[in-house]
């Protein structure tokens, strides 16, 4: 019977999919966009753009930034084959390389994003690419096959029976994960129309493209997992790197020796003073320190971690497999950090060394259990400790049983340090922020390497902000960008 599914499906399936199929009139291409028309998108659009804000860490709050995105934005928009389609542009709050785009014009680059673009045609280049996905009506299409897709798994529940129509959804809805590399492709074709038609430089994409996989190979040697590089870059939704933009400038008839927008200084000069790293709304990571002076609190954790900081948690990679994960979360009912351990957080886990404390004055307590690792089992040890607002904030450390023993006392020592900041250490903590200055003669990587308040992987950091590969200098009269405190 399953093989005979699709010859049973295809007949009922037909007269849809010919009613939501039309032709796209920026690529041409056949899509299933019927069951989602402009005024659909632009309302979906509309409802997910608050929700997105708050996914990604919010608006970034500057009003010269944000408008100088929504100048190159629209004046890309403006060269599209639909110029009257409305856009909103956004600056994310994020440290994280992000940039994507909603139904309805919604486009979002991150701050994180924007540090590590070096002029302003690369940056055209990433907005471009997101109005390609919303002039190609990719979020549309992927929703029209969607539908039908999830149509289908009807049909087979019904005719099959249940458990395969549950796989048919499960199928559907991994389909919808992400633009396939076809429509990313297009995408990038689109994007390098656009800024072409604008003066700039599809070239540059190029530059772009090498400080993105640079940038995920730093990515990757700071959680201790060198070599695992796409695992940390914006670009594993994309197609790999490799001749990709050359392949789209090709496409878009690029020029030779013509003349073309870069405007490096431009850019540089925009983002001058921008915050660079954790945003004061996340707290900050200080070496081995995180600090929260909007909480009040902070921790230290123990020789040997690094600290990685996200607007939901905060996560430290140690020896050997070590990990450490700080949260905070909702009470959930709980009358004690020991009954929110056995009750919510560790519900139904054998849990051992279950005892109360307390940490700076504040209501705590731990407990010690077993979790199952890709490896067989894993020691951990988990700590709650009471917070504002019915919260707790939760340490969760996490290492190998055969290092369980010698990690422990660093774990205990982490959690036991949590305590409240005072008013000087609120006051003496400040962002890191990027500086642009001009090379002058003589100047080498190592005199401003050594200026950066960040020492860790300091040069690597250096290089991969401003796409100066190992063993090379800056040359004379290039505008740099540098990291300060303050």
């Amino acid at each position: 019977m399953a093989r005979r599914a699709p010859k049973l499906l295809l007949p009922l399936l037909l007269p849809l999919y010919l009613a939501a199929c039309s032709t796209n009139p920026v690529t041409g291409d056949r899509q299933m966009t019927g069951l989602m028309p402009p005024e659909k998108e632009a309302a979906i659009g509309a409802q997910q753009h608050p929700e997105m804000l708050k996914e990604f860490g919010g608006k970034y709050a500057d009003a010269k930034v944000q408008a100088y995105v929504d100048r190159l934005g629209q004046q890309l928009a403006a060269k599209t084959e639909i110029p009257g389609t409305r856009y909103t542009f956004t600056v994310l709050d994020s440290p994280i390389i992000n940039a994507f785009a909603l139904p309805g014009g919604y486009v979002y680059v991150s701050r994180g994003l924007m540090a590590l673009a070096n002029s302003e045609a690369e940056l055209a280049g990433v907005v471009g690419h997101e109005i390609g996905h919303v002039t190609a009506r990719h979020s549309a299409d992927r929703y029209g096959r969607g539908v039908l897709a999830q149509g289908g798994a009807v049909l087979a529940g019904i005719f099959l029976g249940q458990q395969v129509g549950q796989m048919a959804q499960q199928g559907a809805q991994a389909a919808l994960a992400s633009f396939s590399r076809g429509q990313e492709l297009q995408a990038d074709n689109l994007g390098i129309r656009y800024m072409t038609a604008a003066g700039y430089d599809p070239r540059e994409m190029a530059g772009f493209l090498s400080s993105m996989g640079r940038h995920a190979q730093l990515e990757a040697l700071l959680a201790g997992q060198a070599g695992k590089a796409d695992q940390f870059s914006y670009l594993q939704t994309h197609p790999p790197t490799g001749d990709r933009a050359e392949r789209a400038a090709a496409a878009a008839n690029v020029t030779p020796g013509a003349s073309y927008l870069v405007r490096q200084d431009e850019y540089m000069q925009a983002i001058d003073g921008m915050i660079y790293g954790d945003s004061p709304d996340h707290g900050y990571v200080r070496s081995r320190v995180f600090a929260h002076p909007g909480l009040g609190l902070r921790f230290e954790v123990p020789n040997g971690f690094r600290l990685l900081n996200s607007d939901k948690a905060v996560l430290g990679i140690g020896p050997d497999g070590a990990q450490m994960v700080f949260t905070e979360a909702p009470a959930q009912g709980a009358f004690s950090a020991g009954d929110h351990i056995v009750s919510v957080w560790a519900k139904g886990a054998p849990l051992s060394d279950l005892r109360s404390l307390s940490i700076d004055g504040m209501p705590a307590a731990t407990a010690i259990t077993r979790l199952s690792g890709k490896d067989g089992p894993v020691f951990a040890r988990l700590m709650a400790i009471a917070g504002t607002n019915g919260s707790y904030y939760r340490f969760l450390f996490t290492a190998g049983l055969e290092q369980a023993g010698r990690l422990d006392a660093g774990f205990l020592s982490t959690a036991q340090g949590f305590r409240r900041m005072t008013a000087a250490e609120k006051a003496g903590l400040k962002p890191y922020r990027i500086k642009v200055v001009q090379v002058k003669p003589g100047q080498k990587v190592a005199d401003f390497v050594a200026a950066m308040p960040i020492k860790d992987y300091a040069e690597e950091r250096f290089r991969v902000l401003n796409n100066i590969p190992p063993g090379t200098e800056p040359r004379p009269g290039l505008w740099i960008k540098t990291i300060i405190e303050g």
